[in-house]
């Protein structure tokens, strides 16, 4: 019999978590660095230069790899052999409990805060509650004497584009998936992983597709052997037919939407086919660790060596100054160019629209003046140490398409910044207003703050990271998404490259695709 201090799973917990926010896995830098150095299309390519330069000043520097810090799974693989105790004899906690004190200590740590995103009540009230806790625990008793634990964190942007399927047995997977991963916009954060789950019951499909995101990136080493299972062969079809989509980095069109496509089964009944699909972001964060009894355990750093020495100059960008814009100086930008933002930045996501909407519905002045202001759509880490901000990377747009022809209409707003494409809706509404959308890179958080010299409150401070705030930026980059005529980047940019990778096909193939 193994005995597992209780203090030393909650301390495992906690530092793998710690470990994870900051660190990516190598396999996906290594392979995201492929990419990149195949990447063609000017846009993906500056998408994936910013995360992978992000990625490395939060392996330097300790912080968050993106501002939303994620809800935490953890995976327990208990042995039979194992023994949960506290010091005073019998453990004192769940394994929930245990698992919940890990996080709470691991988003309070005062060095490197995480973003607490977890709301309590949620088809009501909906109140953060503080430490990111509860977190999401899934156990499985097994033969031995050790605790197998694997910690992921994932972001609210990718988990929303899960997707669940009952096929009928003579369906094909392929054929769903290609239909599907379109209506997925880019609000999952490409270039990421597809995690999927067959067979099974509904849930049990769900929760292997989330197992299957856990596995290591081996897709270039699976295609240079070659597949030998039928599974293998599904894996390298999505892979090539994805790809070939031309959705590319942050849905900005290009060669890579995808680094890895991972699939796990598990049989099922004669009537169904049950089908899950999960992305992972381009801020895949989990880790693995094994309990013996003998203490906490904590991983080694990974060596900055697998990063590629590369830095972000944005000044290449056309510099504007928000304090002065009009919409007569907007009307010139058109999808694709990169600006440079200088001045006051309001910021306001979800919870803050909502009650700004609500408050106009009911005739009521709002606490801040919109006019001839942008927005960005952000809920930030709060800062440590000398920063005005922790990372402040954008959150997904398409969630306040609802309320874009009402801000516009009827508060003198003028412009966006957020993350992905915009809805039919929105864009319409940017289009009859004359406004423009931006986008910022998500997956590229701490860099995005690094241009934030000060912030502050201005409202709905009972809101926490949801409040509205007034950033002061100094070469924000962001990228014209919808021009104020309706155009949008995230249209024309995957249907150019889905057609040159089409040609690119039939005459010999695309080098990230062809190999």
């Amino acid at each position: 019999m193994t005995n597992i201090q209780q203090d030393d799973l909650i301390e495992s917990v906690r530092a793998a978590l710690q470990y994870i926010s900051f660190y990516h896995p190598v396999d996906y830098i290594e392979n995201l660095a492929r990419a990149y150095e195949l990447e063609p299309s000017p846009s993906a390519k500056d998408a994936m230069k910013q995360i992978l330069v992000n990625s490395r000043m939060c392996a330097e520097g300790h912080r968050p790899i993106c501002q939303d810090t994620g809800i935490v799974t953890i995976f327990i693989k208990l042995g039979i052999e194992c023994h949960l105790v506290s010091k005073a004899g019998a453990a004192t906690m769940s394994l929930q409990e245990m698992c919940d004190e890990g996080v709470r200590q691991a988003w309070l740590d005062p060095d490197n805060k995480l973003r607490g995103s977890i709301l309590a009540d949620p088809a009501f009230s909906r109140k953060n509650t503080k430490d990111n806790t509860p977190c999401v625990v899934e156990v499985s008793l097994v033969i031995g004497d050790k605790v197998d634990v694997t910690v992921a964190a994932k972001g609210g942007g990718s988990e929303a584009k899960s997707k669940f399927v009952m096929l009928n047995p003579s369906d094909s997977v392929v054929d769903w998936v290609l239909k599907t991963v379109p209506t997925m916009g880019a609000g999952w954060c490409p270039p990421g992983m597809l995690g999927i789950g067959l067979g099974g019951t509904a849930e049990k499909a769900m929760l292997l597709a989330k197992q299957a995101l856990m596995e290591d990136i081996d897709m270039q080493e699976l295609k240079a052997r070659g597949p030998q299972t039928n599974i293998e062969k599904m894996r390298v079809e999505i892979y090539d037919k994805v790809n070939a989509l031309g959705i590319g980095a942050q849905g900005l069109g290009g060669l890579t939407t995808v680094l890895d496509v991972k699939i796990l089964d598990w049989p099922t009944h004669a009537a169904n086919l049950p089908v899950a699909m999960i992305p992972n972001c381009a801020a895949t964060r989990h880790a693995h660790f094994v309990m013996d009894g003998s203490g906490p355990v904590y991983l080694d750093p990974p060596s900055l060596e697998h990063w590629p020495k590369l830095t972000y100059d944005p000044t290449g960008g056309k510099r504007v100054n928000l304090d002065t814009l009009t919409k007569e100086d907007i009307k010139s930008w058109k999808p694709g160019d990169v600006l440079l933002l200088n001045g006051k930045l309001l910021t306001g996501r979800d919870a803050a629209h909502k009650r700004m909407t609500d408050m106009l519905n009911r005739g009521e002045k709002l606490p801040v003046d919109f006019t001839n202001r942008f927005i960005y759509y952000v809920g930030p880490v709060e800062a440590v140490r000398d920063e005005a901000v922790g990372p402040a990377g954008p959150t997904t747009a398409t969630r306040m398409d609802k309320f874009t022809r009402q801000m516009l209409e009827q508060t003198g707003l003028i412009g966006m910044v957020g993350k992905a494409e915009r809805g039919v809706a929105a864009i319409d509404a940017i289009r009859d207003n004359e406004a423009v959308y931006l986008i910022a890179i998500g997956g590229a958080a701490y860099l995005v703050s690094k241009a934030i010299k000060h912030s502050r409150l201005v409202a709905f401070g009972d809101l926490g990271m949801e409040a509205i705030y007034e950033f002061d930026v100094v070469d924000m980059p962001v990228t014209v998404a919808v021009d104020a005529k309706g155009n949008s980047v995230h249209i024309t940019g995957p249907e150019e490259w889905k057609e040159r990778i089409a040609h690119s096909l039939e005459v010999g193939g695309v080098s990230i695709l062809g190999q």
